[in-house]
Formats: structure tokens, sequence, C-alpha cells
């Protein structure tokens, strides 16, 4: 904001335009010309001049949006100013005041207030300057102007999404400093006027307030600064419905595997895999639309616990085919054995009440299981010439009660679903459980 005439300093400049007879814009135009020498004779002569006091109001047009990438917001508002200069009082019968636009406003002295942690911002001027300059006959001057800037806004993720940021716009004299130039808040907290009918798709507003204090610059001193402050609060429901009910079905789709057959290894890790890369893409895309801290923000608690939860159970299923695998191993080496110990045995003749069993190379685990309950009797009906492949296997087990039976029989079958059993506990317990502290810790 330019000035051709400096402030209002004094008596010794004339009062008033020198001609009533010129239209009021060519009076102040000339006015402004003496203005200007007056203020020049002033700094030369080293005269004192009290600071000007520069009221100052705002109302809030719209608050255009809020980036979290660029952590700033961008706001349309109304800047108006008051402050008396006598010099541009006149002779009014009728005691009303003389509007002007732009045009006047670089003739005239006017505050120099600019927005401080600006990083842009422009005057309207469709379709002409929005700019309007009011003189009252006793010298006091409204300012106004339609301004959209956009200004920076540090925010704390730490509680990101459930969080709330404060904003604050800053309004301060480039030029004067407070023994030149006093702005104050016209109306205190009045001064701030908003629009009941601005809203964002992702904050609540909770409300505006106003403050002042000076602000220090080691090299040209203290300046007056004046403070729009607004509180945001976030709405959680979109991201409850884009990130939160997304990781939390992921992680549930991951419990499926538990109760898949641990044979069906294609399908349980095919479910994994898609799981796992399920939630690297939902994770991607959270910090896509955020700025690079370096501390960790909420969803991150959120999501890389479910991403932990999702990989252990992979890391489960590869705990129980491996277990699995070992078993099998170990239960190829006692059939081997059984053959052996078969091909030693002459007969089977004065083992009553015997069990029999019969194993080859080829015969699953509950295929052996099964045969386990088969008696001297049954198997007699066997015609060893039309299974010449099967060897016949006595284990005498007389006289001995069923507890140590299941303790020294032969164990082909062991419980390898004994961490599909527990993981069908543990990992939903623990991820409500998780579920109740972050809820109860954030909300």
């Amino acid at each position: 904001m330019g000035s051709a005439c400096g402030p209002p300093c004094g008596p010794q400049c004339p009062a008033g335009p020198p001609s009533q007879q010129v239209s009021p814009f060519f009076s102040l135009e000339a006015t402004c010309q003496e203005l200007r020498l007056c203020w020049i004779w002033h700094v030369m002569c080293g005269i004192w001049c009290p600071a000007v006091p520069v009221g100052v109001d705002v109302q809030v047009e719209s608050l255009d949006s809020i980036s979290e990438v660029d952590m700033d917001f961008t706001m349309t508002l109304y800047l108006r100013h008051y402050w008396k200069d006598e010099r541009l009082a006149f002779p009014s019968t009728t005691n009303k005041s003389m509007t002007f636009d732009g045009r006047l406003v670089k003739k005239i002295w006017v505050p120099d207030v600019f927005f401080v942690h600006s990083k842009r911002s422009f005057i309207h001027d469709t379709t002409t300057e929005n700019i309007m300059l009011r003189v009252f006959p006793d010298g006091h001057v409204l300012y106004s102007l339609r301004v959209t800037v956009t200004a920076a806004c540090n925010m704390d993720f730490s509680r990101f999404p459930l969080d709330s940021q404060t904003c604050t716009l800053e309004l301060e004299s480039y030029a004067y400093t407070d023994e030149d130039l006093m702005l104050y808040w016209k109306s205190g907290d009045e001064s701030l006027s908003t629009d009941d009918r601005i809203s964002l798709s992702q904050f609540l507003i909770q409300k505006f307030h106003t403050s002042s204090r000076l602000a220090f610059y080691s090299s040209t001193g203290w300046y007056n600064r004046l403070y729009i402050n607004f509180t945001l609060r976030r709405h959680i429901f979109f991201f409850l419905l884009q990130t939160y009910f997304p990781a939390t079905l992921m992680v549930m789709l991951s419990w499926v595997s538990f109760w898949i057959d641990r044979r069906a290894v294609p399908a349980r890790v095919s479910l994994g895999i898609t799981t796992v890369l399920t939630m690297s893409t939902i994770i991607t895309g959270v910090n896509a639309s955020m700025p690079r801290v370096s501390y960790i923000k909420a969803v991150d608690i959120y999501l890389w616990v479910s991403f932990v939860f999702v990989f252990l159970s992979v890391l489960e299923y590869a705990a129980v085919n491996y277990l699995t695998t070992v078993r099998d191993g170990k239960d190829r080496k006692l059939r081997e054995k059984a053959r052996e110990q078969a091909q030693n045995l002459p007969c089977t003749c004065g083992m009553s009440h015997g069990r029999t069993m019969m194993l080859d190379g080829t015969y699953s685990e509950a295929d052996a299981n099964s045969l386990a309950g088969y008696t001297r009797g049954s198997m007699a009906a066997d015609d060893a010439s039309e299974r010449p492949e099967r060897i016949v296997v006595h284990l005498s087990l007389d006289n001995e009660p069923t507890e140590t039976k299941k303790k020294k029989g032969f164990r082909i079958i062991q419980n390898t679903h004994a961490i599909d059993t527990s993981s069908r506990m543990i990992f939903p317990g623990a991820y409500i459980l998780f579920n109740l502290i972050y809820w109860c810790v954030y909300c």
C-alpha cells in the first residue's frame, strides 16, 4: 500500500482542502500536494509526532481451504481500517460522508498493513478494485478492501486424524513502529465477525478470536501486531471410511487363513500376500496426502500395528507349514522303522487282544490313524496275496491302561493344528485390546 503523503502529524499541516468550490476528489488531491511538503518539513525539522491510532476490524467472508501438505490456509476477508486525519476534514451542513474508490487511495496516506507469514495475497479487482475510502466531515476515515490471503499455519499432526489445529493470521505495519503507528482492534473481540455459512469439508470451525501483542525486530524495533486466531477440529468420519475400516477388514481377512487346512498352501499363501499388499497400499495412500514429518502420527500407529498383525498371520502359517514338514519327515522315518520291524516278526501267533496296523508309503496320517483300531480278527480277512505291497505290523499292547497306551503308543498322528487353534483366539483378542487402548487414548 503506497502513500504519497505522510501520516497525520499535528496542526501545522493544512486542516482541509484549500478550496470548497471544486470537486472533493480534486480538493483532496490538491491538499495532498500540500501535505507532502508538510510531511517533509516535519521530518527535516525533527518535530515529534505522536503515534497515530489505527483501529482495525475484519469480516471473514470464507475459509477457502486448509492444506496439510503445504501447511497453510486460504482465507477471503474484508479488512477495514479506521483513523482520524484532521487534514481531510471538510465542512458539511448535512454531516454526510464522502465515499471514494481506489483511485484516491494512491493520493493520500493510508496505513501500510501487511500479512505476516503470508505466502500469497491479492486484492480482488472484479469488476474494479474492491477498495473503498470513506471520509467523514470531522476527518475520520474508513478504508476497506477485500483481500484473499494464503498464510502459513504451523500444524501438529501427532494426533492426526483425531486432531485439532489452531491457525493464526497476523497483521502488522510494515514501515511504522509502535512509536509512529498504533494498531489495535477497534472493538476488541467484536472486531472479528464471520459468516455463519462458513464450512469446510474436513474440519469443524470451533471458534474465532482476536489478540494483539508487540513484535520485535532487532534491526528496526517494536511493532504492533494483531492476531486472528481460529481453531479447527477435524471430522473423523471420512478417515473411518477411507482408512480405519479398510485396515480393520484386512486384519480380519488375514484371520480367515487360520480356518483353512494347513495343506492348502496356495490358498493360505495368496490370502496372506494379498492382505499384506493391501495394507501397504493403504499406508502409502495416507502418507501421500501428508507432509513428511519426522514424528509418528496417530494414524501411523494404527496402520502399522494392523500391518504387523497381517504380517504375523503370514509368519504363523510359515511356522505351521514348517512344523508340518518336520513331523511328516518324522512320520516317514517311523514308517520305515515299522517296516523293518515287521520283516523281523515270524508270525502273529500268541498275541491275543493285540492291535494290528497296516502301513505303506502311500497312506496318509488319517488312514494310518483309522487302521490303528483294527484287530487281529479283522486283519485275518485280508488276503496277503491280494495286497503284497502292504506290510502287516502288530503292536502288542495287552493289559496296559488306556492312558499308558496314549503315551507309549505309536504316535504317527500329532496335533499340528495347535498353532492355528491358538491363533484363532490370540489374534482377535490382541487386536480388540489394541483398539480399546488406541481409541481411549486418542479420543
